[in-house]
């Protein structure tokens, strides 16, 4: 795994939406590598929104496409019964922004401290 850098602020509690255990697994690691609680791994919108229910996370790391495109959906659902701030990282950021503008999404591939970054961005509600 690449080098990842410690967060700097409190550690989070964060949802990874992702339909790949190859790319989810990663995630996860690299985002408590940087002192950060991931509580879930989620690969279903059905998952995602039970998961984000359970257990409250800060934010999401969310895979706009997942699960048949419903990714996007999921985050729909979740953001109107109560705010969880997503970072979509999509390979093609710029139609994520299209669907949800205003969200931060992030082009893969990246470097890790890049989430870091997004996560302080998202809970700051830049």
């Amino acid at each position: 795994m690449p080098e990842v850098i410690k967060a700097t602020s409190r550690a989070v509690r964060v949802l990874v939406v992702e339909d790949n255990a190859s790319i989810g697994m990663p995630y996860a690691g690299a985002l408590a590598e940087m002192g950060h609680i991931v509580c879930a791994i989620a690969a279903t919108e059905a998952a995602v929104v039970a998961e984000a229910a359970r257990c409250k996370p800060d934010p999401m790391i969310v895979d706009p496409l997942f699960d048949e495109g419903r990714g996007v959906a999921a985050v729909g659902k979740i953001l109107r019964t109560g705010f969880v701030p997503p970072v979509l990282v999509s390979g093609d950021a710029v139609s994520v922004r299209a669907l949800r503008p205003g969200a931060i999404a992030m082009q893969t591939p990246f470097l890790w401290r890049k989430i870091g970054n997004a996560i302080q961005r998202v809970l700051a509600g830049i």
